[in-house]
């Protein structure tokens, strides 16, 4: 088993937010960099994908199950990285307006 650097594990979280959110690129780039929840997020969406990928190699008794639980969790994480991503925007439209006046 090859051992995985900080950085392979970044650029997978960050492949897989993409795969959901590819017009948020330059976002998540950002808050990747600057955010470890956020990080720490995309990572997991990573990790989960990739057991719900293996789920078919798990024996039968399980399976069904498992493959459930990694959706929801596929589907939990998605839901917080997108609402990350909408409140950066907030925060972002609330100061350039604040700038302004």
């Amino acid at each position: 088993m090859t051992e995985r650097t900080g950085f392979e594990l970044e650029d997978e979280g960050l492949a897989a937010a993409l795969r959901r959110f590819p017009t948020h690129a330059a976002q998540m780039r950002t808050l990747i960099q600057r955010n470890e929840s956020f990080r720490a997020m995309c990572d997991d969406l990573a990790c989960v994908e990739q057991a719900l990928l293996s789920v078919d190699k798990m024996p039968s008794e399980i399976r069904d199950e498992r493959r459930r639980e990694f959706t929801e969790l596929v589907d939990g994480l998605a839901v917080e990285i997108e609402r990350t991503l909408s409140q950066v925007k907030v925060i972002s439209i609330a100061r350039y307006i604040n700038r302004g006046q």
